[in-house]
């Protein structure tokens, strides 16, 4: 059971089909990368230990597109790739699949989302300092929305190991009421997320 006594690491969900997008949208062309190097960018920002990424469909092009990415940011020794073999079953695997290679003494984990590239990078270190000061969980929040990525704080990360279906951290936030820190965001990157090739064009 994690303790919370070490330091925060980054979960970034890259399973997904992306089957309304058509296929390969991860790797999909974004401002001169590919699509998920805005969400590699955006944990490899946050204060974290590692970036766990799960992939699942088309794994091996998805890993070694992030391993890409961390050859060009220096930040090899930080990545940590890891696949979800049940990874159709939905978000809820994925995530389970990540939370399983955290330390016993992590603080915390971010959940980022591979198909959202334009998370601003200035709401990751309110985030987490919200939890370094007791709160269970932390979630920025854009114009009354809330929106990612979330932090898991240490107490609620056994939960992410029970996790089934398409859910995601939302089952594990929804209950928090006012135990669950918001933290105002810059811009509208905490919810924007690509769905469909025209996504592309924002």
């Amino acid at each position: 059971m994690a303790t919370g006594a070490g330091e925060f690491e980054a979960i970034v969900l890259a399973a997904g089909a992306g089957s309304r997008f058509g296929g390969g949208k991860l790797l999909a062309p974004w401002r001169g990368g590919a699509l998920l190097d805005g969400a590699l960018d955006a944990a490899f920002a946050a204060p974290v230990a590692r970036v766990i990424v799960v992939t699942g469909a088309d794994g091996e092009a998805v890993a070694e597109a992030a391993r890409a990415f961390a050859r060009r940011k220096a930040q090899t020794a930080r990545l940590h790739v890891v696949h979800a073999d049940d990874h159709a079953q939905g978000m809820g695997a994925s995530l389970r699949r990540g939370a399983a290679e955290l330390p016993a003494d992590c603080a915390g984990a971010f959940v980022l989302l591979g198909d959202m590239p334009r998370v601003p990078h200035a709401v990751l270190a309110p985030l987490a300092e919200a939890v370094r000061a007791g709160a269970p969980a932390a979630a920025p929040v854009f114009a009354g929305q809330r929106g990612h990525p979330a932090l898991i704080g240490a107490e609620l990360l056994p939960g992410l190991l029970a996790l089934t279906g398409d859910a995601g951290a939302r089952s594990i936030l929804k209950d928090l009421g006012e135990r669950l820190a918001r933290v105002a965001a810059p811009d509208d990157g905490v919810l924007f997320d690509v769905d469909e090739r025209g996504d592309l064009q924002d």
